[in-house]
């Protein structure tokens, strides 16, 4: 994991858990690392593995309960609104990136189309 200047670490680790379980990389309940192997895994302080950690417990993104291992939520309906936060984050930042090159709405989609297409079909060929 590559940490950038720009956010806390601690809300870059919540994404890229969110990055995780929108993807199935993570899937439902199951046990993920303790907060010390996250930390000696992606190079952080413990502290700062605490606070990402407490910050998915308050989006009930895992369940902790004394002695058992964090989990990956069971609740459907989070990993769904999760899977829509970074749908809407992808989308925004890509209609801002084009906005700026001022790329016709008709012409972007007509792309969009085309590369999704493409890059489907490498998905199947592999």
């Amino acid at each position: 994991m590559q940490f950038d200047q720009r956010s806390p670490v601690y809300l870059q680790v919540v994404r890229w858990f969110k990055e995780q379980i929108a993807t199935e990389e993570l899937k439902c309940g199951q046990e993920i690392p303790s907060r010390r192997e996250i930390a000696a895994q992606l190079g952080i302080n413990p502290n700062t593995a605490q606070k990402a950690y407490k910050e998915m417990e308050d989006q009930q993104l895992i369940t902790t309960e004394r002695n058992v291992p964090s989990k990956i939520t069971m609740d459907q309906e989070i990993v769904k609104k999760v899977r829509t936060e970074m749908l809407d984050e992808a989308v925004a930042q890509f209609i801002e990136a084009v906005h700026a090159i001022q790329i016709p709405l008709g012409e972007v989609v007509m792309k969009v189309e085309t590369v999704y297409q493409s890059t489907e079909r490498r998905k199947v060929d592999a």
